[in-house]
């Protein structure tokens, strides 16, 4: 997979591309549009974040180079790559539970918090490119 290097972007088929695990200091990208909403990253090899309109989207910890995002009508879908295992937070429906597939294999259903916020491990280190889906039970 190849490193987001403008940081933000639309890919052909639709689905947003963003972050870039291998920066050593922070940069951003404010004011992107994207399906009329307006989105920011901040990124480097110790965080990546994105926003909508003020809200997470997506975090990880360290920095991690997602792509090929989609929203669906349960969940999200997206591609991640990182130098080491990640701590990853996506922004979802308050109170709900979401079953969670990485690399193809189930990881099980867990529940939002009333902020929406689901957070999971995934492991990065040495496996290169990961699926990851989550969608709604």
């Amino acid at each position: 997979m190849a490193i987001v290097k403008d940081l933000l972007h639309t890919e052909g088929d639709g689905s947003l591309s963003f972050g870039n695990h291998e920066l050593d200091a922070k940069q951003k990208v404010e004011d992107y549009k994207y399906e009329g909403k307006s989105f920011k990253v901040k990124t480097f090899k110790e965080i990546t974040k994105l926003e909508r309109e003020g809200e997470l989207v997506y975090e990880s910890v360290p920095g991690t180079s997602v792509n090929n995002m989609v929203r669906t009508d349960g969940g999200l879908r997206f591609k991640v790559e990182g130098a080491e295992d990640a701590q990853i937070t996506v922004g979802l429906e308050p109170d709900t539970e979401y079953d969670i597939l990485v690399a193809g294999a189930d990881m099980g259903r867990m529940k939002t918090n009333l902020g929406g916020k689901l957070s999971m491990s995934v492991e990065l280190m040495g496996c290169g490119v990961v699926d990851v889906e989550v969608k709604k039970a």
